[in-house]
């Protein structure tokens, strides 16, 4: 009998929330920075099944100059410079938005993984996320690790949530040793890391099989349900993993830090290839020295 792994108690059924985002980002230095150019990914996205109400982004002090793009990804971006010298850098973005995220279909009637594999390479929207990248290049040793979920015919959704449930299962989820530079390649070895580091693991599964998988950047709902545990990475950003399922059914969304497969808990602010594409801030200063940076998240559902 075929198991399925942590569908949400919504499978089957389009699920509408309303959240309200408030995402902080405090910088302060030692010494007076004389310029400053940042480059941001903190202006939520619209995509298929979530909308945004409204959002605002706030910067102090008020930058010399501000440029609002849209990047390679389709993902909203802010670049800003800074000329006044400042001892405190802060970003603040407030939104309203709404998710009604419809399910994929059930895992059985899915395609067979090899047959995804075989259209994603020809497809131009979706091959480069085929292609290693610098923190989810794949090698043997995870190829040998994707394969025990992939076996061969499988269908690729009943594949995928096995994959996510294990990767759930057999990391360590722990802060502080990692950063933003771990590759997939490391963790495989040493099961240790954080969100970032579950994606990039799983990520770097699929395109050692040849399939598609896109690093998604986001937030997940601050406190849970009721008589639902709380969800890990809630009160800061989040990273999870977008799968191709082919052109009939698109891109699904797992998240392999909870085990979950996303429905109305999260909301998407970007995607790419791995972190390094949707960083949500880095930039380039003159003076400073040494800094303390605070970052405060909240995901609260609108009554209505």
């Amino acid at each position: 009998m075929t198991k399925y792994w942590k569908l949400p108690s919504s499978y089957g059924f389009i699920v509408m929330a309303l959240y309200r985002l408030h995402h902080s980002t405090v910088y302060d230095y030692a010494n007076p920075v004389v310029l400053g150019t940042h480059f941001m990914h903190l202006l939520p996205r619209t995509r298929p099944g979530q909308i945004i109400r409204e959002a605002q982004l706030d910067i102090s002090p008020t930058p010399e100059t501000r440029r609002d793009e849209i990047d390679h990804f389709g993902n909203r971006t802010t670049t800003v410079a800074l000329t006044g010298a400042h001892k405190q850098f802060a970003v603040s973005l407030s939104a309203t938005v709404e998710v009604e995220q419809p399910a994929p279909p059930p895992p059985e009637e899915t395609l067979r993984w090899e047959a995804i594999a075989a259209k994603g390479l020809l497809d131009p929207d979706v091959a480069e996320y085929c292609l290693p990248s610098p923190l989810a290049t794949p090698q043997n040793e995870i190829a040998d690790y994707a394969a025990l979920s992939f076996l061969p015919g499988r269908k690729m959704l009943v594949a995928l949530l096995e994959l996510n449930q294990r990767i759930y299962s057999e990391m360590n989820y722990k802060g502080g040793v990692t950063n933003n530079s771990t590759t997939a390649a490391q963790i495989v070895v040493t099961r240790t890391g954080v969100c970032q580091d579950y994606a990039h693991l799983m990520i770097a599964c699929l395109r050692a099989l040849g399939l598609p998988g896109r690093y998604v950047s986001g937030y997940l709902r601050t406190l849970p349900l009721p008589g639902q545990v709380r969800r890990r990475g809630a009160d800061q950003s989040h990273a999870w993993v977008s799968s191709w399922l082919g052109p009939d059914v698109g891109w699904v969304d797992f998240d392999p830090t909870n085990n979950l497969l996303v429905s109305d808990e999260h909301v998407t602010l970007a995607w790419g290839r791995d972190f390094t594409d949707v960083s949500p801030l880095r930039g380039i200063i003159l003076g400073g020295g040494r800094h303390s940076l605070k970052v405060g998240v909240d995901l609260e559902p609108v009554l209505t």
